[in-house]
């Protein structure tokens, strides 16, 4: 067993660590490119209300660069409450960024991590903070692989897309999960918040 395995167990096996939340949206067809997606007040508020209870965020090069448009509302805000209040709020939040061609993030509250994921990921969960939030979708896959998330929290908008980057994608093992609870949003967008187990079905 080596150290990565060795701290995976141990994480395991304490319940007091800081969760891992992987938070992302996705159409009812399993599509997740943050091109597609019902946007309205009620959805910028979820977002940030989670971000505000987040110690950290996590990304992949692709998603955060996405995300510095956020920053441009800080200069000018757009008029909508929700979505200047969102800009306000993953401004705060620190944000770690894991890319091998990135060198710098020019946004004061990102930084490049200095260590792969996984092991960055276990370093993150034993020190103290709130929790820590996963929001891209190639991080999500090499976690749920590695079996390092606590819960997920899937966002899933009323779309058949019928193209588009599938979210679940290149997932080693079948992973069952237990539904905690739901939240419905007017726009019918739901956000079903899992947990996984360590259940295994038996093919018949």
């Amino acid at each position: 067993m080596d150290s990565t395995e060795l701290n995976c167990e141990i994480i395991e096996n304490n319940e007091n660590m800081r969760k891992v939340i992987a938070a992302i949206n996705m159409t009812l067809d399993g599509v997740c490119d943050h091109t597609v997606g019902i946007v309205d007040e009620k959805l910028h508020q979820h977002y940030s209300d989670l971000i505000n209870n987040g110690g950290v965020i996590l990304y992949g090069r692709t998603t955060f660069e996405l995300m510095k448009f956020w920053q441009t509302l800080l200069q000018n805000p757009s008029g909508k409450k929700s979505m200047d209040d969102f800009a306000i709020s993953i401004d705060k939040i620190q944000k770690l960024v894991f890319s091998k061609t990135l060198k710098d993030t020019s946004w004061e509250s990102a930084k490049i991590s200095d260590k792969p994921l996984n092991e960055k990921l276990i370093e993150l969960k034993q020190q103290a903070g709130k929790d820590i939030l996963i929001g891209s979708r190639s991080l999500i896959i090499e976690l749920l692989n590695s079996n390092l998330i606590d819960e997920f929290q899937i966002c899933i908008h009323p779309i058949i897309e019928g193209k588009g980057l599938p979210l679940f994608d290149q997932i080693k093992e079948q992973i069952i999960l237990k539904l905690i609870n739901t939240k419905i949003l007017d726009s019918g967008v739901t956000i079903f918040y899992y947990q996984p187990t360590t259940d295994k079905t038996t093919n018949r």
